[in-house]
């Protein structure tokens, strides 16, 4: 990894996003910043922006985990500058390039040329006393020293190129840096640092200079001095010298310029490197690409591309491909596969060339250019934590490799049960601040920018939909191939329950399996009364219909649907509000067929307040299983399971995972009720809230499990006010049986601090929250604003509890911003709409011209017909 000329230091503690970096610091050298316990987050959300554009440095010697310096290097860090006890560490740590540790002796240089012998680690010289005992130092080094940088208090551009020239890397503040062709005070010139290794071997002096764009492809060949050097940097374009007409702006005449992008010299320090961004028609002033011809290979593809994209002609295919998304994926499905099995070189040269071909093409639809894939790829490889790289399950077994996953050959290590709710250890301080309090992270919104707020809103981060996918879909080719058999394997696996010899326990169910204590039962009843009452009415009394024109008589009618599968989650807490949420709908609409399905108890038993309420709804059977494969054996069906028409109900992410796949399976025919994930809440409180009541409802969904989310918004609170609902919040938390899965859902919680409910509403309908709470002064006119929400609760005495349970309203609702899209489980769910048409003689006369008409737009002769014939027959008859 090649040293930059010179490193830009930034103040880590005030960076929000990438517009906080310095101009100076965007066109050459790199970033340096230096860590301390308060701002490693910030660190990573530097590399996250910066790491494809900029070479990040980052002083890591108060660092005290070795781990979270292993993480900065995965995360993109070019280099860490470590300190003696840290740097004998590294020599043990697989995958760490030796290249990337710098390290900052306190002895003298020949104490650190010992301390580095053996290594390939560089060198950092903090602020030494001057430029010249520097470079004593250099010298002491030697010619083949390693990489060394240095810092100095009061560095002046002298100093800076001084060390330049003697190929260390000065280290610069920010606020130093100017592009300024002439430089103030203490300022230095980025052009100066830039060319202080530089040379000419031209009489003239002027420096042979190449431009390339971002794939490294030679636009043209150009001179450069430091004129144009500086004046291409402060403009931020491609600017250069004309031995004719000196300064030249290029593209001022044809429009067609370069976005300057960096600057680099070659490994003789003889030719510069512009890397440039080409807008126009190209780069040559005969408008082709390059000045060497057009692009080639797949900087053409994709230049070809991009142009079918913008105005694609009559006819073509890569419109066509555009525009359709599945025949693209099946293409590139297709090209994969006839890839894998070509075996001469022409054969796999033509199936590589097609493969790409699609690959791009659905790149290019995105929005994903040749340089962001690019980008990506060297990410990847400076990446410290490596994979194992086995192929997945399904593509292993059919290549009949070895270590195939899990699912396949039953041996996988990664147990796929219900997740959602898996407490961390009681050590861990996630969630917890310094002074060891359970707190939300806190942002003041008119202090912050969008992209930060928005940043803050984010869910917590899911696996990787190709990791779920690896897993889930053995499973339930499994299932749907081997029904009860392997079914009952998943179940003896994931939970335990080796005891089982039936997937199925069948209606009746035995008075035993139902035993409750008498209040249980008494709530269990009271709450499926109040679900009852509000699906009832939402029934539609009678059919729609309406006459659109004389004669044409339009009705809607609604039928229940037949056969529902419903799944209620297991794991660490028993839900039998989510079988009455499921259940009781599905028997206010009619279906005939209800199937639950639950993981069972180690033991093989279900939870007696399930199948209380499974023979309250009337249910078929249920199925004890959970995960993939029980939404398997409900949609495809087993010996035992019946095969349903839809499923419903809230899961983990291999539960939806599976609901997706089977959906999307047309051999499946089954339908899903919502895409859900982890249980979030949202609650708004004005100066009017009871600070008590606005951290329980936190609280309340904070349980759920270490993935759920919880945002607090204020209205017009002042401090005190604030931190009242804080302070509520840790008292009640630390008082909670389930205080550690807390904790890991506050560590990804947030606070807004606003001025107006018309700000709060917005950030609410953004984020279109699983439970929105309105513990505001006039919720019920709030309400109005809502745009988008799974459930709403208003006011002081409604706590999302009630939803949860009793009140009425369903709880199974869209997550994860589902809600801008998708309606909770509700009567609708349950049912269809069917249409009907019925016409007259005089119907059919008033509507017959417009069918026949549109019928002949379209070049459907017998839609014409099938009206024509009735027409005339009508005509015939009337002249009788």
């Amino acid at each position: 990894m090649a040293s930059p000329p010179f490193l830009t230091a930034i103040d880590l503690s005030s960076y929000s996003d990438v517009s906080s970096i310095p101009q100076e610091a965007r066109y050459s050298g790199g970033i340096f910043a230096i860590i301390s316990a308060g701002n490693i987050d910030n660190a990573f959300q530097l590399l996250k922006d910066t790491v494809a554009q900029h070479s990040v440095h980052l002083e890591v010697s108060n660092v005290q985990a070795q781990q979270d310096v292993i993480d900065l290097l995965d995360a993109g860090a070019a280099k860490v500058f470590v300190s003696s006890s840290q740097a004998s560490g590294f020599d043990s740590i697989p995958n760490v390039d030796s290249t990337r540790v710098v390290y900052c002796p306190t002895g003298s240089a020949g104490d650190s040329t010992a301390a580095l012998d053996g290594t390939s680690y560089g060198i950092y010289l903090q602020n030494v006393a001057s430029a010249e005992s520097a470079g004593k130092i250099l010298h002491e080094l030697g010619k083949n020293r390693p990489p060394v940088f240095v810092s100095k208090a009061h560095m002046t551009e002298e100093d800076a190129t001084q060390l330049a020239r003697q190929d260390a890397v000065p280290i610069i503040s920010s606020s130093q840096l100017t592009l300024a062709a002439e430089a103030d005070g203490d300022a230095i010139q980025v052009a100066s640092l830039l060319l202080a290794r530089a040379k000419s071997d031209r009489p003239d002096g002027l420096f042979t200079t190449l431009v390339t764009d971002e794939r490294g492809i030679a636009l043209g060949l150009v001179y450069s001095n430091a004129e144009s050097v500086a004046e291409s940097l402060r403009a931020g374009r491609g600017v250069y010298h004309s031995r004719k007409r000196g300064l030249w702006r290029k593209g001022d005449t044809s429009g067609d310029w370069q976005e300057l992008l960096r600057i680099e010299l070659d490994c003789d320090h003889d030719c510069l490197r512009f890397v440039v961004r080409q807008q126009g028609n190209g780069f040559c002033h005969l408008q082709t690409a390059t000045c060497f011809g057009e692009y080639q290979g797949l900087s053409k593809l994709q230049k070809t591309l991009q142009s079918r994209k913008r105005s694609a002609p009559e006819g073509s295919y890569t419109a066509r491909l555009f525009n359709d998304s599945k025949m693209l994926n099946a293409k590139i499905m297709e090209e994969a596969s006839e890839l894998c099995e070509a075996t001469s070189k022409e054969e796999i040269a033509a199936e590589a060339a097609d493969v790409l071909y699609f690959a791009l093409t659905k790149a290019t639809a995105a929005g994903v250019s040749l340089e962001d894939i690019e980008r990506n790829l060297d990410a990847k490889s400076v990446k410290v934590k490596r994979r194992k790289g086995d192929a997945k399950g399904p593509y292993a077994e059919k290549f009949g490799v070895n270590g195939a996953s899990a699912a396949t050959n039953g041996q996988k290590n990664e147990t796929v049960r219900e997740a959602a709710s898996v407490p961390k250890r009681k050590s861990d301080s996630a969630g917890v601040g310094k002074d060891g309090r359970i707190r939300m992270r806190r942002l003041v919104t008119a202090n912050e920018s969008a992209k930060v707020v928005q940043e803050a809103l984010q869910r917590p981060s899911q696996r990787s939909t190709e990791k779920i996918m690896g897993i889930v879909n053995p499973i339930i080719k499994d299932v749907q191939t081997r029904g009860d058999k392997a079914l009952l394997e998943y179940t003896h696996k994931f939970e335990k329950a080796t005891s089982l010899t039936s997937p199925v326990l069948k209606a009746p169910f035995h008075q035993s399996l139902m035993q409750l204590p008498p209040e249980t039962t008494e709530a269990i009843d009271i709450s499926f009364e109040n679900i009852r009452k509000f699906h009832a009415a939402q029934r539609e009394e009678r059919p729609l219909e309406v006459e659109t024109m004389p004669g044409v008589v339009c009705s809607r009618f609604s039928r229940p649907i037949e056969r529902v599968g419903l799944y209620v989650p297991g794991g660490t807490a028993v839900l039998p509000s989510t079988a009455m949420m499921l259940g009781v709908p599905a028997m206010v609409a009619g279906c005939q067929k209800i199937v639950l399905a639950s993981p069972p108890r180690a033991d093989g038993s279900l939870t007696p307040e399930i199948v209380y309420v499974a023979h309250k709804v009337g249910a078929e059977s249920i199925v004890l299983a959970g995960g993939a494969q029980a939404v398997a054996a409900m949609a495809y069906g087993t010996e035992s399971v019946s095969k349903v028409d839809k499923i419903l109900g809230p899961g983990n992410q291999f539960v939806t995972a599976a609901k997706m796949i089977v959906s999307n399976d047309t051999t499946a025919n089954v339908s899903i009720d919502m895409p859900a994930g982890p249980s979030e809440v949202m609650v708004i409180a004005d100066e009017t809230a009871n600070p008590a009541f606005v951290a329980s409802d936190l609280l309340s969904q904070a349980e759920h499990g270490v993935d759920s989310q919880v945002v607090c918004i204020t209205v017009g609170m002042d401090e005190a006010q604030v931190q009242a609902i804080e302070d509520e919040l840790h008292k009640q938390a630390t008082a909670l049986p389930r205080v550690d899965m807390v904790r890991g859902a506050i560590e990804h919680s947030t606070t807004l601090v606003t001025s107006t409910i018309d700000e709060a509403m917005a950030l609410s309908n953004a984020y279109a929250p699983e439970h929105l709470i309105l513990q505001i002064k006039d919720p019920v006119a709030a309400r109005d604003m809502v745009q988008n929400a799974g459930s709403v609760f208003l006011g002081d005495w409604t706590p999302e509890s009630v939803g949860d349970y009793s009140a009425g309203v369903n709880h199974s609702l869209p997550t994860y911003g589902y809600a801008k899209q998708y309606s909770g489980v509700n009567l609708g769910s349950y049912i269809k709409h069917i249409t009907s048409s019925h016409l007259t003689e005089q119907g059919l006369k008033n509507v017959g011209g417009a069918v026949m008409q549109l019928a002949k737009v379209e070049e459907l002769e017998a839609h014409r017909r099938a009206v024509e014939m009735r027409l005339e027959f009508l005509k015939r008859r009337g002249k009788q």
